[in-house]
């Protein structure tokens, strides 16, 4: 059974003041979608990498981010969609049938390492779904647009989520099937699978698995990155 990484990186709105979309910025003189895909690259349970970029990005994304960071396990780039969700589902076309489980990541989230990757794949062989996620630590209140407190959210159980997430492949496709026929919008992969009444397992994450969203992430990424070597040589 082959391992199928599918990578969404950008869409409509992806962009930082300056105009770069986000996963085309540098991180330590390196763009941040090269660190996550190298990390990808490096995985030994991650047979194929799925790439979906901007349609209009597809043929230089190739050249400069593929061919010139020699990331071979890139099978293909396809174009994406307006949104994370239709990227995904756009990829999920060029699954093959061997590609029993596929994982999905986002593409701004480069501080993933092969232990955690390959505990996915792990948790989606046996339970057929499974995400990644850190507990809730701070206390967590519900306001009211007004600004009010409304009650304080116990936190036991509670988990901030993160990627990768892993399904076997009948259980993902069948999910965004069920979505598109609905119409239905969902915050992550996990969410879809969930509506189908699928149970997703969850699997213990990092810290500093982060998504680069905002000019304070990139700040700490650039700290993150000295704390890896190899990846700060690049």
């Amino acid at each position: 059974m082959q391992t199928v990484a599918i990578i969404p990186a950008g869409g409509a709105g992806k962009r930082m003041a300056s105009g770069v979309p986000k996963q085309y910025l540098p991180l330590a003189g390196v763009p941040v979608l090269v660190r996550t895909l190298r990390a990808f690259q490096l995985a030994g349970a991650v047979d194929e990498i799925l790439l979906a970029v901007p349609e209009g990005d597809v043929g230089e994304v190739r050249e400069t981010i593929v061919a010139r960071w020699r990331l071979s396990k890139v099978g293909r780039v396809v174009a994406g969609g307006p949104e994370r969700q239709d990227s995904v589902r756009n990829a999920l076309q060029h699954v093959r049938e061997e590609h029993g489980i596929v994982l999905v990541h986002d593409g701004v989230r480069p501080f993933i390492g092969g232990d955690l990757i390959g505990r996915v794949v792990a948790a989606a062989e046996a339970f057929g779904a499974a995400t990644v996620g850190v507990p809730v630590k701070e206390t967590v209140k519900e306001a009211g647009g007004d600004g009010w407190v409304i009650r304080t959210v116990a936190r036991d159980g509670l988990w901030l989520t993160q990627t990768p997430q892993g399904f076997r492949r009948e259980i993902l496709v069948a999910a965004y099937d069920r979505a598109a026929q609905d119409g239905f919008r969902g915050t992550d992969d996990a969410s879809l699978v969930e509506r189908m009444g699928t149970p997703v397992r969850m699997v213990p994450g990092e810290v500093d698995n982060i998504k680069l969203t905002t000019p304070e992430d990139f700040a700490l990424g650039e700290v993150l990155v000295r704390r890896f070597p190899s990846e700060s040589a690049l």
